[in-house]
């Protein structure tokens, strides 16, 4: 189950790595810096404007981690977007790098036996599915249409002229069911995703647009819409 966790895997090699980054090499303010780590914790050196495009051009040894790395882009591309919730970007940033890694985009669950590369199969999946497992479904709904529409609305546009596959209103219709129908189940309070759920249902095209933003700066840079 994916958490909105992405802050809590950042080491204190991250954040050593985000003062490097931001004191351009000034030991003054190096040293503020790391006052205000100590007084303020680091989500307000995460925020800073230009961090996200400074961890795009690091030119140091010290590489940012992966969790580093999609938090603040995300965080970032959401802020652009006026999204300004932490929690949110913890989600999605956790979603892009769980989703990235082998079939897991294509499952419900890791230990999910079944495999969805279709939203119909996702939606008939729901239809015969109860318990627990009903919830991840519904989760998984909302989670791959916004996987889909925000890195790769290219594919989309593509197979809707080859063959005559469904536009983004689609996906915006059934990934807001998805996390909606999420945010209401017993699961979402327990699982600590409650108001995350409700905001990606109720946001789901401006979420888009802002993983749109992402998928043009790291993974498709030469790929305009």
């Amino acid at each position: 189950m994916i958490r909105a966790n992405t802050r809590g895997r950042l080491t204190a090699a991250d954040l050593q790595l985000v003062i490097l980054l931001l004191s351009r090499g000034s030991a003054h303010r190096r040293a503020y810096l790391e006052r205000r780590l100590m007084t303020e914790g680091p989500d307000s050196l995460l925020d800073a404007p230009d961090l996200a495009e400074r961890l795009l051009t690091v030119r140091s040894m010290l590489l940012p981690s992966e969790a580093l790395f999609f938090y603040v882009l995300v965080r970032h591309a959401l802020r652009g977007a006026d999204l300004d919730d932490r929690d949110l970007a913890d989600y999605l940033a956790a979603l892009l790098m769980e989703f990235g890694q082998r079939d897991r985009a294509w499952r419900v669950d890791w230990n999910d036996d079944q495999q969805h590369r279709y939203m119909v199969d996702i939606l008939t999946d729901l239809e015969a599915t109860a318990g627990d497992r009903r919830f991840k479904v519904m989760v998984h709904l909302g989670n791959y249409a916004l996987w889909l529409t925000g890195l790769f609305p290219d594919y989309i546009a593509a197979r809707r002229l080859r063959k005559a596959g469904p536009d983004l209103s689609y996906y915006d219709a059934l990934g807001s069911r998805g996390f909606s129908l999420a945010s209401d189940h017993a699961l979402a309070a327990q699982y600590g995703l409650e108001l995350v759920l409700r905001t990606a249902g109720d946001r789901f095209p401006a979420l888009r647009g802002a993983l749109n933003g992402v998928s043009d700066r790291v993974f498709f840079p030469s790929s305009p819409h």
